[in-house]
């Protein structure tokens, strides 16, 4: 009886060990699950899709942030005949679809430049380099008809585009940091840095968490999402010796450690973070995944306390892609307002870029 009960006890606990290795893994995943699997279908279904153009006029910041995940993720699973696509769909933009190209006079529109810097990275294509550079170098470059408070901006060597909105810090990051990647040139890392520490003492709350706006008092989901991301992006490229990267990376860890407490036993989170009868919303879970998924892999975040989370995250997410490759429970575009309801009530877009984007992050950072 005695040998029974210890060689019991012996497969429970080996199982027990095997459980707790799969709830940690972000390597190994079920059929239907893989990030092979889910980046080409993804990407597969982004070079067909059409364009989304702001006001009607100009390439959206979401499709620029769903191409270049796309772009990573066909790198770095090898995908040649993916990558071909996509730079062939980009080709347009030096002709036909020039006049989709965005003004370089918004942090939303400027941030359409990481698009050509990382097909550069690719491609060799000077023209790529040309075009990328002068949407990261204007939005340093405030022109003539800029208001005061923009060119005061300027004066204290932060980006004239600044407006202190969370989303900012994507922005403003993702294009600074592919500037750096490709020329090498300290300045456009460095200055992104000196504005996120900027963002980090004037809007994150003790919490780590942030409000969509000083005068808006709620953790929304996508815009602590962009934070997230963007801090992210940053801290992989940022030089060890910035002497910036310490204050970085403690708004880093902050965040990182509320978003675990504030998890949904679905591995998802609400369209406002800390309110647990709100719906779950897939293009900030899917931000925050990726955040945590790159700090897991680079060393940033303990390995043991956060594969779990970042892990329960990617297959909390999946079920929301349907057959056609569409993302649904995407919060659509929303602007601040004071208002609580008003985020419950938001609509919910499937294919919304917005949230296609985050989820090719997660595609890419899986592989890596």
């Amino acid at each position: 009886m005695k040998k029974i009960f210890i060689l019991a006890l012996l497969i429970f606990i080996a199982l027990n060990s095997c459980a707790q290795k799969e709830s940690t893994d972000l390597t190994n995943f079920p059929e239907g699950y893989t990030p092979v699997e889910i980046g080409t279908k993804l990407g597969a279904h982004f070079v067909t899709s059409e364009h989304m153009l702001h006001k009607n006029t100009w390439i959206h910041y979401a499709q620029v942030c769903s191409w270049y995940g796309a772009l990573k993720f066909a790198t770095v699973s090898n995908n040649k005949e993916l990558s071909e696509q996509l730079q062939d769909k980009f080709e347009p933009f030096f002709s036909t679809e020039q006049g989709y190209l965005p003004p370089m006079n918004h942090v939303d529109l400027n941030m359409f430049g990481s698009l050509p810097l990382e097909l550069y990275q690719i491609n060799g294509d000077k023209r790529c380099l040309d075009l990328g550079l002068k949407y990261a170098d204007t939005q340093w470059q405030a022109p003539d008809s800029c208001s005061i408070e923009e060119k005061d901006w300027e004066n204290k060597g932060f980006s004239w585009q600044t407006r202190l909105w969370i989303d900012d810090m994507f922005m403003i990051t993702i294009i600074q940091s592919q500037a750096y990647k490709v020329t090498g040139n300290r300045k456009y890392i460095d200055r992104a840095a000196r504005e996120m520490v900027m963002y980090l003492d004037e809007l994150q709350m003790q919490n780590g968490l942030f409000y969509h706006a000083p005068d808006v008092p709620f953790y929304w989901a996508r815009g602590n999402g962009w934070m997230a991301a963007g801090m992210t992006e940053l801290l992989r490229y940022l030089p060890e010796d910035n002497p910036d990267r310490e204050r970085i990376l403690k708004g880093y860890l902050l965040m990182m450690k509320s978003l675990k407490e504030y998890q949904m036993p679905t591995g998802m989170w609400n369209q406002l973070i800390d309110e647990p009868t709100f719906w779950p919303e897939t293009s900030g879970t899917a931000m925050f995944a990726y955040a945590m998924i790159t700090g897991v892999k680079l060393g940033w975040l303990n390995k043991e306390e956060y594969s779990k989370v970042a892990r329960d995250a990617w297959m909390g997410l999946i079920p929301y892609i349907d057959e056609n490759g569409d993302v649904t429970e995407v919060c659509v575009g929303t602007n601040k307002k004071n208002d609580r309801q008003y985020y419950y009530d938001r609509p919910r877009k499937a294919g919304d870029y917005h949230g296609q984007a985050p989820i090719l992050w997660c595609c890419f950072a899986l592989i890596e």
